[in-house]
């Protein structure tokens, strides 16, 4: 069986704030270790072939790709539309030079791309320039082939918002959640590392806390989890000494391997 793998780097680990918060004195906002220093959720996926796709783009994704070195776009996957994983997409525009990248997502999502990035799509702008984009609606029956790379949707509810998680082989981003359908465990099955929604500990009526992060993980089965969308609310270390061996809080940067056989067999 073909064997390829990826590398997968969390851009952004922080809710929709960010962290430091905006005119917060909390001791995480003033904290010197940059674990702290949380962007908008987003990651990016190198593969073996040179690809390299993002998971949304978040309102730092400038910052983001400058700080990762980030010099071309195969394509870009949108969880949902809200502002914190979409409004970094005006500066796809100098990754777009060579041509348009695709945005894949729901309908709904590129429905709401259309209506809040108008200008993208009219041919009347003069001036200041524009991404080219492709919008691709996809359905969880859609596995999407980018290279070396298979990217399944997953279903998920951000409160009653539908959204979509993705796999990859054995690893799966699944931010912006607070419940995982029956049917979507079933499209989990074999995930070995996973990067989770866990927004702090302390319930929350669209994301999951900590401790459904936790129970969440154990019934994917993966051995190896990293929560993000994370606020300001725990300090990194704080949070890492209360998880269990194998599960983690991500932190901006990180980065990790995943080997994949293709086809999950």
């Amino acid at each position: 069986m073909k064997q390829s793998s990826c590398t997968v780097t969390i851009l952004g680990s922080g809710t929709s704030h960010g962290v430091p918060v905006i005119a917060c004195i909390c001791p995480v906002c003033r904290s010197k270790n940059p674990k702290n220093h949380r962007s908008r959720a987003s990651a990016l996926v190198r593969g073996a072939e040179d690809e390299v796709i993002l998971f949304d783009t978040a309102p730092e994704f400038r910052l983001q790709a400058l700080r990762e070195g980030i010099a071309h776009i195969d394509a870009v996957f949108y969880t949902h539309a809200h502002a914190d994983h979409l409004h970094g997409l005006d500066d796809l525009r100098p990754l777009s030079f060579n041509g348009p990248i695709p945005l894949y997502g729901s309908a709904e999502t590129m429905d709401e791309i259309r209506r809040r990035f108008s200008y993208i799509f009219s041919s009347g702008q003069e001036g200041g320039g524009k991404p080219k984009v492709l919008l691709k609606p996809i359905g969880p029956e859609d596995h999407i082939t980018i290279g070396s790379l298979e990217v399944i949707p997953i279903p998920l509810l951000h409160g009653s918002l539908p959204v979509f998680g993705y796999r990859i082989g054995p690893f799966a981003y699944l931010t912006d959640c607070n419940i995982i359908p029956e049917y979507s465990y079933e499209l989990l099955e074999g995930i070995r590392f996973v990067v989770i929604d866990a927004l702090r500990p302390e319930p929350h009526p669209t994301h999951f806390s900590f401790g459904q992060a936790l129970e969440a993980v154990r019934k994917i089965g993966a051995e190896k989890a990293w929560f993000t969308h994370l606020t300001h609310d725990v300090d990194h270390e704080d949070i890492r000494r209360m998880l269990p061996t194998g599960v983690e809080p991500a932190w901006d940067g990180l980065s990790f391997r995943v080997d994949i056989h293709n086809g999950f067999g």
